[in-house]
């Protein structure tokens, strides 16, 4: 029996999981009453896949900026050091349906990108890592496979 964790993904079974996928990790209620909605954004499938870093790391410059021109409430998002996916936290919206419209809406925007936001040594930590057309080909893989973002554990075959 595995020991359980204090970090909700520690204790998920990544070798049931079926990438990618869009699913709810958790959710905090602060004091005042607001809830923040922790989804994890699969690109990858674990441990048998990854993003390169080049191209993971412009998605990460691009989804930060253009996701907040689709919702208003949103606290982080911020890839995983396993390079497989995102977190995205939301304040106060439930909807998992506008999470699925917001990542389509964001994905569709790297799409048609002409540059990466703050790919510069001012505004960004490590400007010469970045790669426009690896976060386009990240994006339309996700994409390509849109249909299958609510269906988070394998199938039984």
């Amino acid at each position: 029996m595995t020991k359980k964790m204090n970090v909700e993904s520690f204790n998920l079974d990544h070798t049931k999981v079926s990438a990618p996928y869009i699913r709810l990790a958790g959710t905090t209620e602060g004091s005042s009453g607001d809830k923040i909605y922790k989804y994890d954004i699969r690109f990858c499938q674990p441990n048998k896949e990854h993003m390169e870093m080049p191209g993971l790391h412009s998605l990460e410059h691009m989804m930060a900026e253009f996701s907040r021109n689709h919702h208003g409430q949103i606290v982080d998002i911020s890839p995983m050091g396993c390079q497989t996916g995102f977190y995205l936290a939301i304040i106060n919206d439930d909807s998992y349906e506008n999470v699925l419209e917001l990542v389509e809406k964001t994905l569709n925007d790297v799409l048609v990108a002409t540059e990466v936001p703050a790919c510069n040594e001012v505004q960004c930590g490590w400007a010469a890592s970045h790669s426009l057309e690896g976060a386009k080909e990240i994006a339309r893989n996700m994409l390509a496979k849109k249909d299958e973002w609510t269906q988070v554990f394998q199938t039984e075959a």
